[in-house]
């Protein structure tokens, strides 16, 4: 990020990858099994984090859970402040969620405005039975009253601070790291 430098490395590649996997086995346990589960990845790296947590579901339990992406674009509270051109994603939901137990996926769960767009956008497409919501990261600072069921690191930090993840998927590595403000 521009204007910010390197201050801890929070997660490797293998720290991430036993994240994902306790995370899939919480959300195994608590749902008694995978029937009528959806993940749904919040754009954009909630998306490979949710493809990730199905594939360690299947290695777990030898059964295929439906992957989902949501584009929470619209829905976004802070739309008017925006400076730049936001591009608006289509959704893609795999099978109805309506009846099913549906785990939002995201990378840093801050202050809670980008679940709540998710929650508006998930409800627009279908009523399920039950929503949960894992985050690789939960940095703290919520504005909202919104709290994750699965989280893989609890990490404090100060406003001045950023959560940074990155995925082989879409920065060609796995690394989650705390970044700072550049000294001026």
């Amino acid at each position: 990020m521009p204007g910010y430098q390197k201050k801890t490395q929070l997660m490797d590649e293998r720290a991430l990858e036993r994240a994902l996997t306790r995370i899939a086995h919480e959300i195994i346990e608590r749902n008694k099994g995978t029937e009528d589960l959806v993940l749904v990845g919040i754009r954009s790296r909630g998306i490979p984090l949710a493809e990730r947590l199905a594939a360690a579901i299947e290695r777990i339990e030898g059964r295929t859970v439906m992957v989902g992406n949501l584009d929470i674009t619209s829905y976004r509270d802070d739309l008017d402040r925006l400076q730049e051109r936001v591009t608006v994603h289509p959704s893609e939901l795999p099978v109805s969620i309506v009846d099913k137990i549906v785990v939002l996926v995201d990378d840093v769960l801050y202050t809670g405005r980008t679940v709540r767009a998710a929650l508006d956008a998930l409800i627009d497409l279908g009523r399920p039975r039950l929503i949960q919501l894992a985050v690789l990261v939960d940095r703290g600072h919520r504005e909202l009253p919104i709290r994750a069921d699965y989280v893989g690191k609890n990490v404090p930090t100060s406003r001045r601070e950023q959560i940074a993840v990155y995925l082989k998927e879409v920065d060609g590595r796995d690394e989650v790291v705390i970044l700072e403000e550049s000294p001026k």
